[in-house]
């Protein structure tokens, strides 16, 4: 199946749903992962599009354990970067309408335990079939280096026998 033709079909899925039907579908993943990644100290998140998994309750989370969580902010036509993630008031809307952070800046090669990675869909060789701007794979090439555990975080419904990739495309280490 051809990249547009996945995301048209997981589109029509998400389609299917109510934004409260897909807050319940995240609550499972987010209790997934705040259990397995409760000792984790800096962690490379995103801020949910509406019809992506909920994350936020996490995110507060771990900023009020003390963890360092950062979120990227669109910077050009192909970059992002890191910035800290504070709070809900540390955000202002950016790019494609998607809430960035405005704090400090971190690069890529800092010390970073785990990148949360959103997707359209995902098969269970962590292929990654993005939204199609090829943001997160240039940004988690610019991570190779770096020992960073890369997890996708989807619904179930995301999850499909195979993703078409081609050499830019950047898998993730697992997906949750």
């Amino acid at each position: 199946m051809h990249k547009d033709d996945l995301r048209r079909q997981i589109r029509q899925i998400k389609r299917q749903f109510t934004p409260q039907q897909l807050e319940e579908l995240s609550l499972p993943i987010v209790a997934r992962l705040r259990q397995q990644l409760f000792d984790i100290q800096t962690i490379v998140a995103y801020y949910p599009l509406p019809d992506e998994v909920d994350i936020r309750p996490l995110l507060e989370e771990w900023i009020a354990e003390g963890k360092k969580v950062f979120l990227p902010k669109v910077t050009g036509d192909e970059t992002m970067e890191l910035r800290r993630y504070t709070g809900c008031d540390s955000l202002q809307e950016g790019a494609f309408h998607i809430m960035e952070p405005v704090g400090e800046r971190i690069s890529a090669d800092s010390s970073i335990d785990v990148v949360l990675v959103p997707g359209v869909a995902f098969d269970a060789a962590g292929h990654r079939l993005g939204r199609g701007r090829g943001y997160y794979d240039r940004f988690l090439s610019s991570l190779r280096t770096v020992p960073t555990e890369r997890i996708g975080v989807c619904f179930d419904f995301q999850k499909v026998d195979e993703v078409p990739f081609d050499k830019y495309d950047i898998p993730v280490d697992r997906v949750i």
